[in-house]
């Protein structure tokens, strides 16, 4: 079959079993075109628990279909790749986190999204990317545990300085391994564009930046801006899909190598074996776990997150 005709076989299919398709943006184009919704993981969660229907598939990593099902625990929630994890997510066990707090009671712990539903439920109030300023500056507390991204900690730290904000090291893998002479030489590359870099990054990537924001964020400041070239300092596909949204601009990646492999590991043919039942993985949560994980998140959603 050629891509358009399994395509045309998915949309048929998720139409005929009632299946949401999420796709997170770092996802591959032709799996973006047949999704329901794109976005970042907690946007696509919360699209998912506003749509009616009764089957949702994630087209992304573990962490974030266990955010849909803890959002919508009467739905059934499939994950594409049964493979596709999170190193991030995945760095920190409950027990660390137990500790930790033990060792710092007078810590509020914050989680980025980016987490695991078994760290949530030993957390206190998560954050996104977009929305971890604007959390950590409301919170009614002066000394805050940040886990698992140290760079993103490092952002936010920077931004909220009346706060105390421990950071534990952890991060991810791709978006951290980015350097800074890599990155002032994507500058020297292309001198008349702007640098937009993900918090990930490390702080001396974030520091050369013309904007840091979340990847929604470096999209929208794209789109809009009336600058014509942009280097993009997050997952290497943004560059490709804003080159679609965008062609009147041109879109230049950091380095070659900020590619999530386990985004990656979710193919067209992954989506058309979930929507015809014999592929992907069902998420299967039990109700304490998501009772537990949804406080942290409540917690967010009560503070404007």
């Amino acid at each position: 079959m050629t891509i358009k005709e399994v395509q045309d076989k998915i949309i048929r299919l998720k139409k005929e079993k009632d299946i949401c398709i999420l796709a997170h943006s770092y996802e591959a184009r032709e799996i973006l075109e047949v999704a329901d919704f794109t976005g970042d993981s907690y946007a696509l969660s919360k699209m998912a628990a506003s749509a009616g229907n009764s089957t949702v598939l994630m087209c992304g990593v573990r962490f974030m279909a266990e955010t849909v099902k803890i959002l919508s625990p009467h739905k059934k929630v499939i994950l594409s790749s049964p493979v596709a994890g999170c190193p991030m997510a995945e760095q920190f066990d409950v027990e660390t986190v137990r500790a930790l707090k033990q060792e710092h009671p007078d810590y509020l712990v914050v989680a980025y999204i980016n987490t695991t539903a078994a760290l949530k439920t030993v957390c206190d109030v998560c954050v996104t990317s977009a929305s971890a300023v604007k959390i950590v500056r409301q919170l009614d507390a002066d000394n805050i545990l940040f886990i698992p991204d140290c760079n993103l900690g490092s952002f936010v730290a920077k931004q909220v300085p009346e706060k105390h904000i421990m950071l534990v090291q952890g991060g991810c893998p791709v978006h951290s391994a980015v350097t800074a002479e890599e990155a002032a030489k994507a500058r020297e590359l292309h001198p008349q564009a702007e640098l937009l870099v993900h918090p990930e990054c490390i702080p001396q990537v974030s520091a050369l930046a013309d904007y840091v924001g979340s990847t929604s964020g470096i999209m929208e400041y794209a789109m809009q801006s009336p600058k014509k070239e942009f280097i993009i300092g997050t997952e290497n596909s943004i560059a490709e899909h804003l080159q679609y949204l965008c062609p009147d601009k041109t879109f230049y990646t950091m380095t070659t190598g900020m590619i999530c492999r386990d985004m990656k590991a979710t193919t067209l043919v992954d989506v058309l074996r979930c929507c015809e039942g014999t592929g992907g993985e069902v998420i299967e949560l039990d109700d304490e776990a998501i009772t537990q994980a949804r406080k942290c998140i409540d917690a967010m959603i009560a503070l404007g997150g």
